[in-house]
Parts: C-alpha cells; structure tokens; sequence
C-alpha cells in the first residue's frame, strides 16, 4: 500500500519547521513528566532562616574561578565591603566544554575558600559534580554548595550528589539545566529534598540555544517564573554573568530579576576581569558590581494603596474578558482547521503547503509590527498554533487511515 500523501507531509512539515529561526519548538520548554501543582509536596526552610539577617536583594559575588590564593582574597576583601554581598562565590573545579582549557585549581582552592571565611566573615560556596568533590567540600568546611547547569541535567549525577550528603543538611543551591527542561530542574530539586536536604535555592543562569541571540544564554523568563509557580517556596536568584556573557549588560538582567521578584543574584567578579582564566567577558570588578547593587529598584509584590488595587483589579478583569475571547476565536479557528482537513482528506492533498506557511508567517508578522506588536511575538505564538493545526490535522488523518485500514481488512475476510 503507498505511503499517504498527508501522513508523509508530517515529516516534511517537523523538518521543516525546525529552519525556522525563532521556532518555539527549538525555544520551548519540556513540561513532559511534570506532576501537577498540587501534587508536589516538598519541605524547604525559608532562606532567611539559615542566612540570619538577610535583607532583598542577597548577593552572592566571586570570581568564575578561583585563580590564585591572592586573587581570591583580594576579591573577597573587595566585596565584602558591599553590604548586600553575604556568600563568595568561586569554582574550583570547572566544567569545560573542550579540554586543554584551564578546568580549575581543584582541592587546593578549597583551603583559600576557607581563609576567605575566616578573614571576611563571608558564607562561601562552590560548584559539585561528583561525590567526591562534594566529600572534599564538607571535610573543607565549604557552607553552601552548588550544582551546575552541565550536572542538573543529568539524573545520574544530581542523584550520586544528593546520595553522598545525606545526613549533612548543608544548603544547595540549584542551576537550570543547560537545555530548556523544567522537568530536570524541579527533578533535581525532589532528589535532594528526598535525601533530606531542606536548604535548597535554585539558580536560573539562562539556557542554551543553538540560535543567534543578544544572550550567552536565552533567560526565557517563563521558565523560572513557572518553577516558582509550581514551588512557591523556593528561594531563586538570578545568574546575570552566564545569561549575558557580557559585563555591559549584567545591570539590566539584574534589574529584571528584581523585577520578578527573585531574592538575588550571583555576579561573577574579578579585581581585573579582562585578565581572568575563565570567562573574562562576563565578570565585571568589585566596584562595577557596588553601583549595580545600588541602583536596583526593589520593588513589591503588593500594594497598600486601595486605589492601586482597584485599577489593578479593573485592568486585571479586562485581561480575563479578552483572554476569553481569544480562546473562543481560538476554538472558531480549530473548527475550520477540522473542515480544511477534511477536504484535504477528500482530494488526497498534504497537510503542509510550505508557500502558504510562508505567506501566512509574513502576513502576521508584518500586521503584528503594523499594530504595534513585536514581530518577533507573532512569529513565535503563530508556530504554535500552525504546528497544533497539523497535530489536529494528523489525528485526523490517522483515524482516516485506521478506518480504511479496517474496511480493506473487512473486504479480504
């Protein structure tokens, strides 16, 4: 029997919305797996409960590697003058993506992290991958630990560190997976809870994209702020160096942190960043990180002020009206969707005509920037909805097959 036209369009169709450069499919996040809300019951103490004194925003400052015992004490001399700064921050043990690049000064830099303590009254934290690293950590009196986006995504790894520190109740804090899948982040976090660890801050350092972007690491902002939905409990700072790569641009991914309301931020600083062994672009001098802690404006999740409430509560029910809207037009366009095909189905023609992809893409995207909205915005929601159209066509398609299938079989017997 030859192959359907239609059914063999699907391929033709995922293939080639992948080309596409701003693809939700490539930018999307993997909720697959994920339980409900609900469901999740995870006990974690509040931070201000073992970081006593904590005020918003908590900054956590150090260089990306511990390069010398010198420039790590020069650093955390200089930081610590910033009153916002509570942890220092340094790897020593550094994930690179190629070999013969500088990978950390291991072990030994743990004994400078415990002069930093001992000097500047600094909580210090450094990143674990293994077991091994994080037995040297505790036996060096390390406070916190982190674990890194290249080891969350990783269920193997997460799993040998939450089983070497149970019974230790040390806090961890957290980087999203380097891939855009919430499912391991929060997975990463119910391993370690499991293992008795109730000291948990997650970290959003951005995720990686095979797209050209202004970012190091795409923020997609949605992400975090879904994580904190699901677990509202969960402290979360915001990494500004890995997201932007670029010292310029730290200050605004800072502030947008702030604006979401995360308890904090960890900059990557160096007394002379354009000298650093590692990531140089990205780490900004002690000073630079004292004015983008001044002037971040702090802002509330509530108001007092009853009139603010009442235009907010108006606005917020014109949203919920329009918002109903939307689904209903959405529901009117997915009917005509099942009539396209239908007859599709009746003429023995394919799901997919890419000239009309084509010129229904340009069409939204130039009446999305005619009106005021982002191209960008209209591309991306437009993929969505195209790659469900096929999906709906599909099924169709499939219950069509299976029926003449069943009929073919029923003339034979």
């Amino acid at each position: 029997m030859d192959r359907h036209p239609f059914g063999m369009a699907i391929a033709t169709y995922l293939s080639y919305l992948r080309q596409w450069p701003h693809s939700l499919v490539m930018r999307g996040c993997n909720y697959a797996g994920l339980p409900d809300k609900e469901s999740l019951i995870m006990d974690i103490k509040p931070i201000n409960k073992w970081i006593p004194n904590l005020k918003r925003p908590l900054v956590i400052a150090g260089p990306c590697s511990a390069e010398t015992e010198e420039q790590v004490l020069e650093t955390a001399k200089a930081v610590v003058q910033i009153e916002d700064v509570r942890i220092f921050r340094a790897g020593i043990w550094k994930p690179r993506t190629r070999p013969n690049s500088f990978e950390g000064v291991g072990e030994e830099g743990l004994k400078w992290l415990k002069r930093v303590k001992e000097e500047t009254g600094l909580l210090v934290t450094t990143e674990v991958a293994n077991a091994n690293h994080v037995e040297l950590a505790l036996k060096n009196d390390i406070d916190i630990l982190w674990i890194g986006a290249r080891t969350t995504v990783n269920p193997f790894s997460v799993q040998e560190i939450a089983d070497a520190l149970k019974g230790t109740n040390i806090p961890v804090m957290v980087k999203n997976p380097i891939n855009a899948d919430l499912a391991l982040w929060m997975g990463a976090f119910e391993r370690l809870n499991l293992a008795g660890i109730d000291k948990l801050v997650a970290i959003h350092r951005g995720f990686s994209s095979a797209e050209k972007s202004e970012y190091r690491n795409e923020p997609l902002w949605r992400i975090p702020i879904e994580l904190k939905r699901r677990l509202p409990d969960l402290p979360m700072v915001c990494d500004p160096s890995h997201i932007t790569g670029d010292r310029n641009r730290i200050a605004l991914v800072c502030q947008k942190a702030m604006d979401v309301d995360m308890e904090g931020i960890m900059v990557e600083t160096h007394p002379t960043p354009d000298q650093a062994w590692s990531d140089a672009a990205q780490q900004v001098t002690p000073t630079a990180l004292g004015h983008i802690v001044k002037n971040l404006k702090l802002k509330t999740e509530f108001s007092l002020d009853r009139t603010f409430e009442h235009e907010l509560s108006d606005l917020r029910s014109q949203i919920d009206r329009i918002d109903s809207e939307l689904l209903e037009s959405l529901k009117m366009r997915f009917n005509i969707v099942e009539r396209i095909g239908d007859l599709k189905m009746k003429n023995n023609v394919t799901a997919l005509q890419v000239h009309r992809m084509d010129e229904m893409m340009k069409r939204i995207t130039d009446l999305a920037e005619k009106i005021g909205l982002r191209g960008l915005f209209a591309h991306e929601l437009y993929n969505v909805i195209h790659e469900e159209s096929v999906k709906v066509q599909t099924e169709m398609m499939r219950s069509f097959l299976k029926d003449n299938q069943s009929e073919s079989n029923s003339s034979e017997d």
